[in-house]
């Protein structure tokens, strides 16, 4: 019996929806997204993407979107990451109920931050989540909810560290490592330890979509670490960008004591502080379930990886050039 290959995105037009979302266009999947400005959406999603309107906050709105579908990607955040408290658990329990009624699998990009850096250097899927911070808290109670949900309502939820890829604009790479739309002059390091995990986007899209491909492999509740690149020593990541600008760049520190300074105000500054921790302890993501489930994980050579993002964020000149340090 031929599979059904319909996917609905939610988050279709944001960094990691629109990457899985292409992903899956090229696996010949048939891609619906849901926005609440189609028109916006059609100019900045990817193309071939069948657009419906609705909000993700209307439950009656999933469900019409879902129709059909045999997987629902809950790729969707709060309008400018505020009110999560108010918003994340809706919105998750509104996918649910649309996955329940068209008997389609729920799949998650899931975080780091629901869990203790300083006692968790290693991620597995049986890990205990002991988060830190409020938004740690709500992702910890979201999951469960998928948890609970099972196996009425089958979920995939594939975990990852930072994001750096095209496309990626509300990230620590492109919002504090370097400056988009400017030439590189130096790097700003937000690591306090030894380093940090990241996960190149293209790659981690990649894997969710021959993922969701094996659905017979899968459990009714899997959860899944994409390893990507883990920079123990804090090194990597520098030494590829000034690979690829050509020359040496010098590294400043990140201001975390103006973060904690301007915590009680709240914006940027709280949240970041909530997360410093993440910056100070390294931890590493398990990969072996995923390996097991597709014998790999998709690997975009570093410096291939860096040239694009840097490209995509506008910051090589047309001088750029290789140089004798750069990573493959």
């Amino acid at each position: 019996m031929e599979r059904n290959q319909t996917a609905l995105v939610l988050g279709a037009t944001g960094g990691i929806g629109s990457s899985i979302a292409a992903a899956l266009l090229r696996r010949g999947w048939r891609v619906r997204g849901m926005a609440r400005n189609v028109a916006a959406a059609r100019t900045t999603g990817p193309a071939r993407i069948e657009w419906v309107e609705g909000d993700a906050m209307q439950r009656a709105d999933v469900v019409r979107a879902a129709r059909g579908a045999s997987i629902i990607v809950h790729a969707v955040n709060p309008p400018n990451y505020a009110n999560w408290d108010k918003l994340v658990l809706p919105m998750i329990d509104n996918t649910i109920a649309a996955a329940r009624k068209v008997g389609a699998r729920i799949v998650l990009p899931g975080t780091i931050y629901n869990f203790d850096p300083a006692t968790t250097p290693v991620i597995g899927a049986e890990s205990p989540q002991r988060p830190k911070s409020r938004k740690g808290a709500i992702r910890v109670a979201l999951e469960r909810r998928l948890e609970q949900a099972a196996p009425e309502v089958p979920s995939l939820i594939l975990r990852a560290g930072d994001f750096f890829g095209p496309g990626v604009r509300a990230s620590w790479f492109a919002q504090a490592m370097v400056s988009p739309g400017k030439p590189l002059r130096r790097i700003v390091n937000p690591a306090r330890g030894a380093g940090h995990s990241w996960a190149y986007l293209p790659d981690l899209a990649e894997t969710f979509a021959r993922l969701v491909e094996v659905p017979e492999r899968l459990k009714p509740f899997e959860v899944v670490q994409f390893e990507g690149l883990f920079d123990d020593d804090g090194t990597k990541m520098i030494e590829a960008i000034r690979g690829v600008a050509g020359r040496e760049l010098r590294v400043y520190g990140f201001p975390w004591w103006l973060m904690r300074l301007a915590a009680p105000f709240g914006g940027f500054p709280r949240e970041a502080a909530e997360i410093a921790q993440h910056w100070r302890h390294p931890v590493r993501l398990d990969n072996c379930r995923l390996v097991e489930l597709l014998g790999e994980e998709p690997r975009t050579p570093l410096g291939v990886a860096v040239r694009s993002t840097l490209a995509s964020l506008n910051c090589l000149g047309a001088t750029s050039q290789p140089f004798a340090g750069q990573t493959a």
